[in-house]
């Protein structure tokens, strides 16, 4: 085993996403002179799940004017820019975290996320060296002349995942932090003392000792292990398509608990959205979030049997699109067929263009195209569907939650339910996409690992998917990559300057 002890650290960062290299700056930021990350992939698949991410950041404003330091000149690319941003406060945002988790976030690490998120995205800017950009594509629908916006989901990384992740690596090297990549974190060591004191690493030339004060875990969750995922969140997900790096095996877990650490959260859960089922077993790298199918808001979702499975309308897509794709993984063959009509087609978001839909002149054709193991029942669910639904009365609004029940449907849709009734038709197949996983480490509200014991191991920090507690079930958009930046950031400037 190669020793580099004379090549010591004050921060060694594992992993290379979002989160890591948040901790990786902040902590150059805040005076730690030798800062290295440890990046397991090679350099072309370098980044994590950054890479395959939307880019958008979910965080609280007062008045949507303060969104304008992030995008400045904003109005003079688009009129009216600010008519159709609500405030979302830092009470809005925490509310919808108790919601959608029903109410069993963390209350300190939430509390802490949502305080520090709108100061954390402008710090991504600022030191991070993030450009910024309206997420029209994803989060606005224009009515009239205004576009309406999603709260809270305003601002996105410039090029999306894949211009965050640029951004990161851009800054890490303006600062002097060294990055090596292939080279995979493999054990903790601890000194005498209880405290960390560095990493052994494996690389093209064997395993390899590096020394340093602090260390930071940022390398994501185990949502690319398969048998991690069986085992902990069930054979269902256990055989996802994952829509993420291949990279995500669990290490940083596995040699955090190895050392005694606390695992934390919800180890059954994960963000599984729905993704096109045309995709193979990993999402294209090339392809980023394109895999995802969130439209069905203003669909019909049936599985093989020809059967609705969940309220389609029970809340905007972004804030159900998580806790659906693993519902799809449930349903018979890991499948479901999203079916629109000519009303709604032209509000699909953009990335459903990376799949040709199955089209048809009636609803009969339709269902005969497509795989139900029971066509019949699944021409029977749309026309009992169609029976139930109704019409608006005042015109259709897709940028509210406007009650349009269907009525008399065992499992009816509470939202958007518009008849299905305007030639062409067309269907889209989706399944669930694993995107990370919810279960990993406690940490307190400087990011420190804690142990079993109840005291945080000194000199281990965490940030990104390893921190466990925030997410149950359910996860609005957006709130990964502020999470990821947020705690990355303490994490960083605590290793950088603890004793």
């Amino acid at each position: 085993m190669k020793d580099e002890k004379a090549k010591a650290y004050d921060v060694i960062v594992v992993g290379a996403g979002n989160a890591a290299l948040a901790a990786a700056v902040s902590a150059k930021e805040n005076g730690a002179e030798r800062v290295v990350v440890l990046e397991k992939a090679p350099r072309d698949m370098r980044g994590g799940n950054t890479h395959w991410s939307g880019g958008v950041l979910r965080f609280a404003y007062d008045d949507p004017r303060e969104i304008g330091d992030l995008l400045p000149g904003i109005e003079n690319e688009y009129d009216n820019f600010y008519d159709g941003i609500s405030p979302y406060t830092k009470d809005d945002f925490h509310g919808d975290l108790m919601r959608v988790t029903s109410g069993r976030t963390d209350p300190v690490l939430s509390k802490l996320l949502v305080a520090n998120s709108q100061e954390t995205v402008k710090w991504m800017k600022n030191t991070g060296g993030v450009k910024m950009e309206p997420a029209i594509s994803l989060s606005a629908v224009k009515k009239g002349n205004v576009m309406v916006w999603a709260r809270g989901l305003v601002v996105r990384a410039e090029h999306e995942g894949v211009g965050l992740s640029r951004s990161w690596f851009a800054t890490a090297e303006r600062l002097g932090i060294e990055v090596r990549y292939g080279s995979a974190a493999v054990e903790l060591l601890v000194g005498e003392d209880g405290r960390i004191s560095g990493v052994k690493v494996k690389d093209d030339e064997g395993i390899s000792t590096l020394n340093a004060r602090a260390v930071v875990l940022g390398c994501g969750g185990f949502e690319a292990n398969v048998q991690m995922r069986t085992q902990h969140i069930g054979p269902l997900v256990g055989a996802a398509k994952v829509r993420g790096t291949p990279h995500n095996q669990g290490d940083g877990l596995r040699m955090a608990m190895n050392i005694g650490a606390m695992p934390w959260g919800q180890w059954s859960g994960c963000h599984a959205t729905p993704i096109s089922a045309d995709w193979g077993d990993f999402a294209p790298r090339e392809m980023t979030d394109r895999s995802n199918r969130l439209s069905y808001v203003y669909a019909v979702m049936l599985n093989r049997k020809g059967l609705r499975f969940v309220d389609e309308g029970e809340d905007g897509a972004l804030f159900t699109y998580a806790k659906f794709g693993r519902a799809i993984l449930a349903e018979p063959g890991a499948k479901a067929w999203q079916i629109f009509d000519s009303k709604v087609v032209h509000l699909l978001e953009p990335r459903y263009q990376t799949s040709k839909p199955i089209v048809a002149d009636t609803l009969e054709d339709l269902v005969d195209q497509l795989d139900f193991d029971n066509k019949v029942q699944a021409l029977k669910t749309l026309r009992e569907y169609n029976a139930a639904a109704r019409a608006p009365e005042d015109g259709y609004d897709p940028t509210v939650k406007d009650g349009l029940s269907t009525q008399g449907l065992a499992l009816e849709k509470t939202n958007w339910g518009l008849r299905i009734d305007k030639a062409p038709y067309y269907a889209y197949s989706a399944t669930g996409g694993i995107t990370f996983t919810f279960g990993g480490l406690k940490v307190n509200e400087n990011a420190q690992v804690v142990g079993t014991d109840w005291r945080p191991i000194k000199g281990l920090f965490c940030c990104g998917e390893m921190v466990g507690g925030l997410f149950y079930d359910n996860y609005p958009a957006g709130t990964g990559l502020v999470s990821g930046a947020t705690f990355g950031r303490i994490a960083g400037r605590n290793a950088a300057t603890m004793n």
